[in-house]
């Protein structure tokens, strides 16, 4: 019984030890969310202003000789953004999951933990360098034009609410023809498809930044989510814990005191 006992108590202080870890990590994802959600909807507006752009030069009809709109090479390179570390639910697994499906001939890794699985030099999804992102969004760019590949391709987890992310795969190049809405269009200088060849890259680089922020918000709300779960989780067991503890203690004292009782009974007795 004393042997229960022990093991009730080292066992409940080890769950309080892990719940007070739950808890830190909890408030230290709690205090990321504001900045990640407010970085992310801003790269939203950024990205939603060149699109509504590029989506006029994608209707015009002299930029459909542009390579960006003809690719020339075959295969494919994929963009798989993941987390720094794991403990956030299924976030890196549902990415992971996502990118074995898609048969890409290069991967371009952003995430620790994507880094690590890919075999690639470790960029941090939380505070990836601006300059990083151009760098690789112009070389992807002068990769597509001289036929290296024919389809770019970002993973990321898409942000719909804190208690919901999608992984989600989106096709950048080669870029695709749009109608025309009907509505007055401005003039572009020198012509269209000179503004689009020069504005592609800087698209692709704001692309590839807004995904980032998003899966970093993603990663943030998943991990919050799931330490309030674990943290929920090892509380109870700390209650179920301490109700066996409770009861194994309770059942020692009456044990010990029913053998005083009869011990007393006998020395009377003799």
């Amino acid at each position: 019984m004393g042997a229960d006992i022990k093991s009730l108590r080292s066992r409940i202080r080890s769950v309080d030890s892990t719940l007070h870890l739950t808890r830190a990590m909890g408030l230290v994802a709690s205090s990321k969310i504001r900045r990640a959600t407010r970085d992310m909807n801003r790269t939203r507006e950024y990205v939603s202003a060149m699109d509504s752009v590029v989506d006029l030069l994608r209707a015009a009809p002299e930029c459909e000789r542009s390579p960006f709109m003809q690719p020339s090479g075959e295969g494919i390179r994929l963009i798989v953004i993941a987390g720094d570390r794991g403990l956030a639910g299924g976030y890196n697994a549902n990415v992971f999951r996502l990118a074995a499906t898609v048969k890409a001939d290069e991967v371009i890794a952003i995430g620790k933990r994507a880094c690590e699985r890919f075999g690639q030099e470790v960029i941090s999804s939380e505070k990836v360098p601006s300059v990083k992102v151009k760098e690789i969004a112009d070389r992807l760019c002068r990769d597509f034009v001289e036929g290296k590949y024919g389809k770019l391709g970002i993973l990321y987890t898409r942000y719909r609410s804190m208690l919901s992310q999608e992984a989600t795969l989106k096709w950048v190049l080669p870029l695709e023809k749009t109608e025309k809405t009907g509505k007055a269009e401005p003039i572009f200088e020198p012509d269209e498809q000179t503004v689009l060849n020069g504005a592609v890259p800087t698209y692709v680089s704001g692309l590839i930044s807004a995904c980032i922020r998003e899966s970093f918000a993603c990663e943030v709300a998943a991990r919050r989510m799931a330490m309030d779960s674990a943290g929920k989780n090892a509380q109870e067991m700390i209650d179920r814990l301490q109700l066996q503890y409770n009861r194994a203690r309770q059942n020692s004292i009456t044990q010990e005191i029913t053998e005083i009782v009869a011990g007393s009974g006998v020395g009377e007795g003799r």
